[in-house]
């Protein structure tokens, strides 16, 4: 029962830019996106999105409190005003969750683009994958590669996930920090980071060079400022404008996490598979051998030897790619056999191998074959294939079932779904397990998951999914995207165990899953991290299980599974691995690679033993206690004020978001009254025909934080072409002047503010006015209204009498009077001053930064001419009490040349003070620029209203 009229001010309101300062401004993502509604992540996109001046903040987070979900809302309020060019760049084993979350959360287009997708993108004729109409998702790596186009491209956003890979961006040797900084200068960023200060406070100015080289003055300047004793409360209020940090015990009154709990199960391998282990251990203690190529020798026994660590199913492919390769440089003696590519594709490995094999890709000269040693090397493959082929029972495998079974057990006594992942890093292993446990009483209750899910049986169940599917959203239209999701489904609704190779982990979100088993151990503590997140994250609703396997025949293996466990903290506890430990190392293959060594090194018990202590005496050096607590007084110190403030925020969101999701519905049954059939219970509609072009037909429910939409059903939200199609129609439908009589008592529930009016006539006028400033628009929706006796109504009364339905409208002419056009003139004027105090706020909070900045280099200098001056102090007491006349002599030349660095510091000081103060006025003059404003209004309708109880 609402009209045209209605419909127009709700479409208004639904679309509206807002204020950069309110909750309002995240309406339209909260919304759209199905995330629950924690205030901390609210305050944190807020943060983000503040000051439209600055060029970007960091969200600093510890770990497991969501700073994907802030970046996401904030990607998503850009998206929603039409601010599209947007980018992240992230490590690349996290690019898959990335948009994997913005495709779930927030209904976000994304691609990841790698040299192979570039590729395939500029040869299906896409002249700019840049810009193709969604989020672009790039690896670090990859981003270095694209310096060039990246730096052209207009950005709106760019989100940069654990930035603290950029601590060191300041250093001119830091390639990586560099080039991105070149590439990305000027563009508004959004650093990502639990470990925003590691080992030293410079790691907190090399990411403020990221954001804006001017937030701090120059690396000499931010040591003198703020690494002596005095600096720590100085550089803290300094970080209060671009850093955001938020603790998990400040939000644990409504986020609950559950615990991990570790399960070992051991096992001993046959005497067979030790012969094998031996032999294969042979080849990779070899300094030079055929069988591990010299440009990638170390990259290709680390595979060898975390595949001889997985299965012997696995190990027998391995090798006999191996040998292949022999077989052909035997007669060709230059190799051009990509070794590194072909096992990782063979065996589906994780993709930071590749990204090592791209920084040296350079072949090898043509080489002098000793046949005879090749021969040799052939043979002795060929006799350890035999071996492999012969072993038909693996001894880990059978720990496997014992390991299910218990790991069952603890989910029948939680209470939990009989669900479990299996991790393993080969997909030969997981075509073996796959065969085994179906021959294991696990016939019907499995699936596989891998980086390209494309055997028969995962198509079968992709085709079903396809066919159950048709019709709804779940179907993203990418043969990939949508393989994983039908896999992930049938994985929750009808099989009890995953087995999931590394690659095909990335971005799963398994948290309906409580039991993980690393069949597989990586070396890699921040891998382990990743695979135990996919299940022992927000939303897990029990206590997670992970199962690893102790070979008790190997000292090694079982130091480096005491390593994870007691240095790394990754099975027990809350949380996990903490951030400082993961934080410390810099590369995880670089980690795996130092293992590798001592596998490859040590022969003997106490060697093992030497080398794993010498391990964790280098990691608890890189952990400087030091600075964790010094962030602890810069960074881990709140408001006490702050609890109080999210809850406001909270409450403001949820009454925000309760009015969108009626003003949504009733312009959408108000436009579509023709077009659909709805079923108002449960906030469904069935769009009955095509006379809305290129919409699909079909079922659709509103978007809602309690909705469990079926099979066969469009989430419908504000983004979605369809709502899209309805919010345009009724702002652009035409609203002559007309009477309009209120039904109050059809609204349902009391407005006081009303009920004095009931029985009432009046006029009634709507205005839209914008104010352009600061690069961004702001819309504000305008209300004044009048009694028929000429008594002036608050603006909040019109506004709310527009709340009330409506059933009869007929046309009239009405035109409002003076005062009513005054009234809205007065509001125009208040909107400019409350507009302009904002905007000087963040004019002087800018102006401020640029003083800092000018201090920090003035001060530098000063400080060095002061140096100088005490230097020759000191020199002209020398050459007083010199005893030589050589001495004296030697100290006055001394003197000489410390006057004369000391003059040319003094005209450097004088010039680089005109080079500031020139520099502040030009970026001075570009900030007034920005505040130029441009104002537009509306008369969106006027009306003469009248108040009946009931129609």
């Amino acid at each position: 029962m609402i009209t045209d009229y209605h419909a127009k001010y709700y479409a208004y309101e639904l679309t509206r830019q807002c204020a950069a300062d309110g909750v309002d401004r995240l309406s339209q993502s909260l919304f759209d996106a199905t995330v629950d509604l924690n205030p901390h992540q609210i305050n944190a996109a807020l943060f983000a999105l503040n000051n439209p001046l600055n060029k970007g903040v960091i969200l600093a987070d510890e770990v497991g409190l969501g700073k994907t979900i802030e970046a996401g809302l904030v990607l998503c309020q850009y998206w929603a005003e039409r601010k599209r060019q947007l980018l992240v760049i992230c490590p690349a084993s996290l690019r898959k969750q990335w948009a994997q979350e913005l495709q779930d959360k927030f209904n976000l287009p994304s691609q990841i683009l790698d040299a192979n997708t570039w590729r395939q993108l500029k040869n299906q004729g896409v002249a700019n994958p840049l810009n193709n109409h969604c989020i672009s998702i790039l690896s670090y790596h990859f981003a270095v590669r694209l310096e060039e186009e990246l730096l052209i491209e207009p950005w709106h956003l760019v989100v940069m996930d654990e930035a603290h890979k950029l601590r060191n961006a300041y250093r001119p040797t830091n390639k990586m920090g560099q080039a991105l900084k070149r590439a990305l200068a000027g563009r508004q960023k959004l650093l990502l980071t639990a470990t925003p200060l590691q080992n030293t406070l410079l790691e907190l100015y090399g990411l403020s060079t990221i954001l804006d080289d001017q937030l701090f003055g120059n690396e000499k300047s931010f040591r003198q400022n703020f690494m002596g004793n005095d600096g720590i409360s100085q550089l803290k209020d300094r970080l209060k404008g671009f850093v955001k940090r938020t603790l998990r015990k400040q939000v644990l009154e409504y986020i609950r996490y559950t615990q991990r709990k570790a399960i070992t199960v051991p096992f001993t391998p046959s005497h067979a598979e030790m012969q094998l282990y031996n032999g294969i251990t042979a080849i990779l203690e070899r300094t030079d051998s055929y069988a591990l190529p010299k440009r990638h020798r170390h990259l290709t026994g680390l595979i060898l030897r975390k595949v001889l660590a997985s299965s012997t199913h696995a190990v027998l492919s391995t090798l006999t790619t191996i040998k292949q390769r022999l077989e052909k440089l035997a007669n060709d003696p230059i190799d051009e056999t990509d070794i590194i590519a072909e096992l990782i594709a063979n065996d589906d490995l994780e993709t930071d191998y590749l990204e090592e094999l791209d920084s040296n890709r350079e072949g090898e000269s043509e080489q002098i074959i000793d046949k005879v040693q090749l021969g040799l090397e052939i043979a002795e493959l060929n006799s350890l294939i035999g071996q492999a082929g012969q072993i038909t029972d693996d001894s880990k495998a059978k720990a496997l079932l014992i390991a299910l079974n218990q790991g069952f057990a603890q989910m029948a006594a939680m209470d939990a779904p009989r669900k479990a992942v299996i991790f393993t890093e080969s997909r030969r292993t997981q075509e073996y397990l796959y065969h085994y446990l179906a021959a294991n009483n696990y016939a019907d209750n499995l699936v596989t998951f891998s980086g390209t899910n494309n055997s028969p049986e995962t198509t079968r169940i992709y085709q079903q999914w396809l066919a159950e599917n048709q019709g709804s959203d779940k179907i993203a239209g990418s043969p990939q995207i949508d393989r994983r999701t039908a896999l992930i489904d049938h994985f929750q609704h009808h099989a009890d165990i995953m087995i999931a190779t590394e690659a095909g982990a990335e971005g799963v979100n398994l948290q309906f899953c409580s039991l993980v088993i690393n069949y597989d151990l990586p070396w890699n503590p921040q891998r382990v991290e990743q695979r135990i997140g996919r299940c022992h994250r927000y939303g897990q609703k029990f206590d997670v299980v992970v199962i690893n396997f102790l070979n008790q025949s190997n000292y090694a293996d079982q130091r480096v599974l005491e390593l994870l466990t007691d240095k790394f903290h990754l099975f027990d506890g809350v949380f996990g691995a903490s951030d400082d430990v993961l934080g410390s190392i810099e590369s995880g293959l670089d980690f795996e690679k130092r293992i590798q060594g001592i596998y490859e090194s040590c022969r003997t018990i106490e060697q093992i033993e030497a080398a794993f202590t010498q391990l964790q005496q280098d990691m608890e050096a890189d952990i400087n206690r030091q600075m964790q607590d010094t962030r602890q007084q810069l960074l881990d110190n709140f408001d006490e004020d702050i609890h109080d403030l999210l809850k406001l925020q909270l409450d403001q969101a949820e009454q925000r978001l309760d009015k969108i999701s009626r003003w949504f519905w009733a312009v959408t049954q108000h436009q579509l009254k023709t077009y659909a059939s709805f079923d108002p219970q449960y906030h469904r509609f069935h769009l009955q025909d095509n006379a809305i072009k290129e919409i699909p037909q079909g079922h659709y429910q509103l978007i809602g934080r309690n909705s469990h939409p079926t099979a066969h059903t469009h989430i419908y939200r504000l983004n979605h072409p369809l709502g899209e199609w309805v919010l345009e129609a009724a702002k652009n439908q035409p609203t002559p002047a007309a009477r309009i009589y209120f039904d109050y008592a059809a609204h349902g529930a009391k407005i006081s503010v009303l009920e004095p009016l009931l029985g009432q006539s009046g006029t009634l006028k709507l205005q839209r006015f914008s104010i352009e400033a600061l690069e961004r628009n702001e819309d504000h929706l305008l209300f004044a209204a009048e009694t028929e006796d000429g008594k002036l109504l608050p603006a909040e009364t019109a506004q709310k009498l527009m709340s009330v339905p409506a059933s009869q409208c007929q046309q009239q002419s009405v035109l409002p009077s003076p005062q009513i056009e005054n009234a809205l003139t007065a509001a125009q004027h208040d909107l400019i001053k409350r507009v302009n105090s904002r905007n000087l706020a963040f004019f002087e909070e800018e102006v401020n930064k640029l003083d800092h900045w000018a201090d920090d280099l003035k001060f530098g200098l000063e400080q060095s001419i002061k140096e100088i001056d005490q230097q020759i102090k000191d020199v002209r007491r020398n050459a007083k009490i010199a005893p030589t006349l050589a001495e004296k002599l030697s100290f006055q030349k001394q003197q000489q040349e410390l006057e004369r660095t000391r003059n040319k510091q003094r005209k450097e000081l004088f010039d680089r003070q005109d080079e500031i103060d020139e520099r502040r006025e030009a970026l001075i003059g570009q900030l007034e620029s920005k505040l130029d404003q441009k104002l537009y209004a509306e008369d969106l309708f006027a009306i003469s209203w009248h108040l009946l109880f009931s129609l």
